[in-house]
């Protein structure tokens, strides 16, 4: 037994009840007092942040105990499958921060074991060729509350069956005119244990076994004999397969002893609002053009997510926030984009951009003079340091930032207002230059030398800071601002096709938007930033020396529940 729960007490508390129910079989000595979990993805798509919530478990339950967590791949289907699936789940899960070590399988790799248990049932008369269609199959399994009626091939004897089973393999038979099924109860009360199907023909070449197989196994016969394989106590899954558990014993009971058996436990799986999970969804939006691809910063997907500049942290305290539980839900990601500003806020260097930039001309500032001012890098951890920033006789502001008619209570630039330009000086308006259609062109301001951050004349108080950027030093860059895919609270429960529910905003690109020269030279892939009074940005993976372009991570405060209250 690990050593980490031979003693109940403290080391019981605070767990979530998958954790109690591996504490208390670690305690009774199951299995030998062993533990071993595995996750066990289907090449067919990038993982989202649903599978983050399993991969959290799978591997967090195993490194809390003292065991091992496999990583199998589910690749029963050749059809859907890809090997740029495969290596995208590795880097995802590394990424999160977990590792399987030397414990990398394949469901593909009991191929020969599963079909030899396939032959066995069928001499024990315990499976049989069916040669119906899928249709005329689903429709003799029954209802609910009605019993199935017998296929006309289930009597077939077991030289037939095998005989026909083994021609199935060697290609002999056409895709979908023949399956192998379990002969098991068209009565039961389970409508899984109505003879399910075992093995189906497929005659797409296997990214890892070629054209050696023509049937493939179906995921409720190939998933438990794996575990019993690989040696996993405790297959923890999601609440949809919770009606699949008889099935998977039953399969298992074939193999089994009671020396060892894996168990199968279920928890609730993770739904996000304006989200969908569907993989066919986020397929079709894939191949439909309508996001820019499996790591596109508005898709849900683990590889969308790190692009946009969420960070492992920040997801893994989300999963931990919202918890495991055998009751479905609908969390808001609201939450989420809580948990990745927590943690951005943490450990982004703050800097100075200027989305809609406007000239300011500081008319009292000498013309060819720069000096260079000192910003704080971050705030929340000043080992961090400082960073320099010119300031010259012309600057960028924010166009949002000047007014020419203020309201009351308006403590940005207006003509005659002062305002601080962080970390430098305080400067008053005191004219505007027009063109021809009445727009703002240049902003004329005076400023005090004797009010320096940071310097001691710098006591004095204005109630407006704004950021800024020196027109000679600024660097031109493009800013991606990304917000929510959909625009539907709950897409996946609502019945109108969910092309009508994409939000047509969920993406705005911001060219020529001026960035400190300090961001141009430290703009590497994986940085974090903080666009003081923007939002939170990081480079995007397209960005380059050329070109600089970054991906808005989170705003810096949630603006769309208080829309929605509009």
């Amino acid at each position: 037994m690990a050593e980490k729960v031979e003693t109940e007490g403290e080391e019981k508390k605070g767990l979530n009840f998958i954790e109690e129910i591996v504490y208390e079989d670690l305690k009774a000595g199951k299995n030998g007092g062993r533990l071993s979990t595995r996750f066990p993805p289907e090449p067919n798509g990038y993982l989202h942040i649903g599978h983050a919530k399993a991969i959290c478990m799978d591997f967090g339950v195993a490194e809390k105990f003292g065991g091992t967590c496999n990583l199998r791949f589910d690749d029963t289907n050749p059809v859907k499958e890809d090997v740029e699936y495969v290596d995208s789940i590795r880097e995802d899960i590394h990424w999160l921060g977990f590792d399987w070590g030397d414990r990398e399988y394949y469901a593909s790799d009991y191929f020969p074991k599963l079909f030899d248990l396939a032959v066995r049932l069928i001499k024990e008369g315990k499976a049989y060729v069916d040669d119906q269609t899928s249709e005329q199959i689903a429709q003799q399994k029954g209802t609910p509350t009605t019993p199935g009626t017998e296929s006309p091939f289930r009597n077939r004897t077991p030289e037939e069956n095998l005989d026909l089973f083994l021609r199935m393999n060697e290609g002999e038979f056409e895709e979908g005119s023949r399956v192998l099924r379990a002969k098991i109860d068209m009565a039961s009360s389970n409508m899984h244990f109505r003879d399910p199907i075992m093995y189906r023909i497929i005659k797409h070449p296997h990214h890892r076994t070629g054209t050696k197989w023509k049937v493939y196994p179906m995921y409720d016969f190939a998933h438990g004999q794996s575990d019993y394989f690989e040696g996993v106590t405790h297959s923890i899954c999601t609440l949809e397969f919770v009606p699949h558990r008889p099935l998977y014993d039953y399969f298992v009971n074939e193999l089994a002893d009671d020396t060892y058996r894996p168990r199968q436990l279920e928890f609730n799986r993770l739904n996000l609002t304006y989200t969908v999970m569907s993989k066919r969804k986020l397929l079709q939006l894939v191949k439909e053009g309508l996001v820019a691809g499996w790591d596109d910063p508005r898709m849900p997907t683990i590889s969308g997510m790190r692009r946009r500049g969420f960070t492992a942290k920040s997801i893994r305290n989300f999963i931990n926030m919202i918890g495991y539980t055998k009751f479905e839900a609908l969390n808001s990601v609201s939450l989420l984009e809580h948990a990745v500003r927590e943690d951005l806020n943490a450990i982004s260097t703050r800097v100075m951009a200027v989305m809609n930039p406007v000239k300011v001309i500081i008319t009292n500032y000498p013309e060819n003079k720069v000096e260079m001012v000192e910003m704080e890098n971050n705030p929340e951890n000043p080992e961090e340091g400082m960073h320099q920033m010119p300031f010259s006789r012309e600057i960028y502001i924010e166009r949002e930032d000047f007014m020419e008619n203020p309201p009351k209570k308006y403590f940005r630039l207006a003509p005659d207002a002062e305002v601080r330009l962080k970390g430098a000086y305080i400067v008053k308006c005191t004219g505007v230059k027009k063109d021809a259609a009445g727009n703002v062109e240049e902003i004329y301001c005076t400023y005090d030398p004797e009010t320096r951050s940071g310097l001691p004349g710098s006591a004095k108080k204005v109630k407006g800071t704004l950021h800024w950027v020196s027109v000679q030093h600024a660097v031109d860059a493009e800013a991606r601002l990304y917000d929510r895919l959909f625009n539907v609270e709950n897409p996946a429960a609502d019945e109108r096709d969910f092309h009508e529910m994409l939000n047509p905003d969920s993406l705005k690109v911001v060219k020529g938007i001026k960035v400190e020269p300090f961001i141009a030279q430290n703009a590497e892939k994986g940085r974090h930033f903080q666009f003081q009074r923007i939002g939170y940005f990081t480079p995007d993976y397209d960005s380059t020396s050329e070109k600089l372009i970054f991906n808005r991570s989170i705003s810096l405060k949630d603006s769309w529940e208080k829309e929605k209250k509009k």
